[in-house]
């Protein structure tokens, strides 16, 4: 098991009043337990609690005039081990739970049919977890990880086009790759102890053998070490803060260690 302590600090500066939704506190799941959460969000006490994507996790609706500070602490028990992809088998299609089936799907920053080529040709042979393992060792191959890239509005082919990005751009990439393959594959976001330089972390998550699977295409998180935050399509569903109006970063910190 996997003790963390986390810590995330941010300010944002708002030219006029905003509604902001907050997602970036753990979220309480079965192979994960908060043993301590504290959050505040200011400077006005106004907040109303939704469940997440899939009911993973939770969001916080605030509304905010001129600044919007948000102070988060928490400690995360982690009972997860991170899997064996090579013993791993698919899916058949027609056995899928309902909940699985959206995400063999296009969606915002992920192309299905942008990869058919690539994963026929580079990844001749494999499925399963083995498919997706080599697909993940590709990615860390072919591509620069690189912390000065700011490729936020870019979909996961122009990343790879470009040969560089960030943890979002790895996971948004190997998403595609495996639902190219017809595998159901979806955009985590977490807290995870050796990112460098410490951040929030995007990972992918792909159904396999009957259940969902955590997977770091950049190398430096495994499963057993991640706090899951939430889960969606992509980075759409999963953003920690999305204003529903303008705001400009002033500070935001986060750090991730084991204890």
């Amino acid at each position: 098991m996997t003790h963390l302590q986390i810590s995330a600090d941010l300010s944002y500066r708002l030219p006029a009043p905003c509604t902001i939704l907050v997602q970036l506190e753990a979220a309480a799941t079965p192979d994960q337990t908060l043993t301590r959460t504290d959050i505040h969000i200011g400077p006005a006490n106004s907040q109303a609690v939704v469940p997440a994507h899939d009911s993973i996790g939770t969001r916080l609706w605030t509304t905010q005039q001129e600044q919007l500070t948000v102070s988060y602490a928490a400690q995360v028990a982690i009972d997860r081990a991170t899997p064996d992809f090579a013993t791993l088998p698919a899916t058949a299609l027609n056995d899928l739970p309902g909940q699985a089936v959206p995400y063999l799907f296009n969606s915002l920053y992920c192309s299905v049919h942008a990869f058919d080529e690539l994963v026929a040709g580079e990844f001749p042979g494999l499925t399963g977890g083995p498919l997706v393992s080599a697909m993940a060792d590709y990615i860390g191959q072919t591509m620069t990880y690189g912390s000065d890239v700011d490729n936020a509005n870019s979909n996961a082919r122009q990343s790879f086009d470009a040969r560089k990005g960030v943890c979002r751009d790895y996971a948004h990439i190997l998403i595609s790759m495996a639902r190219a393959a017809n595998i159901p594959a979806r955009f985590a976001s977490t807290y995870a102890p050796d990112v460098r330089p410490q951040d929030f972390h995007a990972v992918a998550e792909i159904f396999l053998d009957g259940r969902w699977h955590l997977i770091d295409p950049t190398g430096m998180a495994q499963a057993s070490d991640m706090a899951v935050i939430g889960i969606g399509r992509d980075a759409t569903d999963v953003s920690f803060l999305t204003a529903f109006g303008s705001m400009q970063m002033v500070e935001q910190k986060v750090d991730v260690r084991r204890i």
